[in-house]
This record gives C-alpha cells, structure tokens and sequence, in this order.
C-alpha cells in the first residue's frame, strides 16, 4: 500500500526551490489553507503555483467554525482578566476579542467555556448584560494570535462553507483544481453542498474534527473520496487518551467504503516544542 502525503503550503513553502524540493519528493498535495489566506491572495496563489507547474494542489476550506478576527500582533491573557466578547470582524486586541463567522452569540449562556486556539487559552462567560457582547473572564492563560480556531462547549449553528469558501471553490472549479479539503464537515448533507459548486468528480477529502462527524460517520465516508481524521481539533471533544480507538474505528469505517484515510499529525503543541 502506497502512503500518500498531504503538506500543507505556508509562507517558506511558496519559495521555488522548497516547491521544487517537495515536487522531488513526490508529495502526493499540496494544500492552500483558507483558514490562513486573505480572500484577494487565493486566485494569486493558485496562479503561482500552477506558473510552478505544481499540479496537485488542494483547496481547503475554512468550515463551520469559530475563529478569533485578525490581531495586529500577538498577546497574552493572563488567568482572571475579563475581556469582552463580540461577533464582528474588527481587529482583536487585549479588551475585546471578535469572532467570526456570524452566529447567535446572545445564544452562549453563562458558565459556557472557549478554548481558544491549542496553547491551553481559556475563557468562561460571566456576564450577559452588555448590549452586544458578552463578558468573559480568562480561566486558563495562554497567547491570543490571529484566526485561531475557538471551541466552544456548547451546540452553536453554523453554515458549512463560509462566504470565502464558497468563492473559493468556484474559483478552484474555473481553474480545473481538482482536489478540495472541507473543513468541520459534520452531516453528508455538507457534501453534497459542496458538490453542487464543484460537481461530482472532483476528489473530496472530508476533515473529522468533531462530535457530529463521528455520528454520521458512515454517511460522510459513503460520499466522500476520503477522509482525514484531525486529531487536533478531534482532542477538543474526544479525550486525548481514547484518540487512538476512535482513529482505529475511523479507519475500518472508511475500509468497509474502500477509501484512503489520511491522518493529520497535529495533536500536542508540547510535541513541536519539547522532545520530553
């Protein structure tokens, strides 16, 4: 059995000799992280790369999440600061934090916590009184950066393709981009969605990053191409410690389907930074 790379292009990756070096060593994608590019910069890379004669390339989209809005540099929120919660797309600093996409955010109740990127950041809402936003206050420290993914723990409602994404995959779609990525896919009815903008022979890779995918697991694999656990964003809701039978379970789902299973390899921030 052939493994199958998937590597993810970031700032250094664009570089002609990097792209030429992955073309050598054959990485099977190269994916374009909507999460991480500004709406006016996508048609540019796509054009580059494929200027590079970089012919895999993979659009993965944002998905139904939370993210933090841009900051102009990154902070820190030190345990028992109270900070203000906004759904708007203004510039995030130390006093107000702004979420997006839009969602009911008068809907949070109080005591729901937000764990906010993978750096331990966490904040619980106290107070609901303000006009527009809610009052949280700081229950674990941790660095605030920009477009840092927010779990929160409680059901909220969100569109599955976010405004740039689906700009994003009808443009990927002009350009004949045959892969696609889609992000906190959680029922096979996001699929289909996504496949009524790029049509049915495009190859699709559903993310399982969450509660609702695992419930609708064998849905999703029957009308995806394949499937990629995340176990990054999985760990937010699956305990760390039972990561490796939901994997196991996750992978003989999509064998009985007969579709290739590709494993992020995200799960601890200590793992990058520490070697004990």
């Amino acid at each position: 059995k052939k493994i199958k790379i998937i590597c993810t292009l970031g700032p250094a990756s664009y570089k002609k000799q990097i792209l030429n070096n992955l073309k050598k060593l054959k990485v099977d994608i190269l994916r374009i992280n909507l999460s991480h590019t500004k709406i006016n910069d996508i048609k540019k890379k796509i054009l580059y790369l494929k200027k590079n004669k970089v012919k895999n390339i993979c659009i993965d989209t944002e998905g139904a999440q939370v993210r933090i809005t841009n900051v102009k540099k990154s902070f820190y929120l030190k345990k028992g600061k109270i900070v203000k919660l906004f759904n708007d797309n203004n510039i995030s600093d130390k006093k107000e934090i702004y979420l997006q996409p839009n969602f009911k955010l008068e809907n949070l109740k109080i005591g729901t916590k937000l764990y906010i990127g993978f750096n331990n950041l966490c904040m619980k809402i106290v107070d609901k009184s303000g006009k527009n936003f809610l009052k949280c206050k700081v229950i674990e420290s941790g660095f605030v950066e920009s477009c840092k993914g927010v779990h929160i723990n409680q059901n909220i409602t969100l569109p599955p393709l976010s405004p740039k994404d689906i700009y994003a995959l009808k443009l990927a779609k002009d350009l004949k981009i045959n892969n696609f990525a889609i992000s906190f896919v959680n029922s096979h009815l996001d699929i289909i969605k996504v496949k009524k903008i790029i049509g049915n022979k495009s190859f699709i890779i559903s993310k399982i990053e969450t509660k609702n995918a695992l419930k609708n697991l064998r849905n999703i694999s029957k009308n995806s191409s394949a499937l990629l656990i995340d176990r990054g964003d999985l760990s937010r809701y699956i305990p760390i410690e039972e990561m490796p039978v939901i994997q196991d379970l996750i992978i003989k789902e999509t064998k009985k389907e007969g579709k290739p299973t590709y494993v992020a390899t995200n799960l601890l921030e200590t793992m990058i930074k520490e070697s004990l």
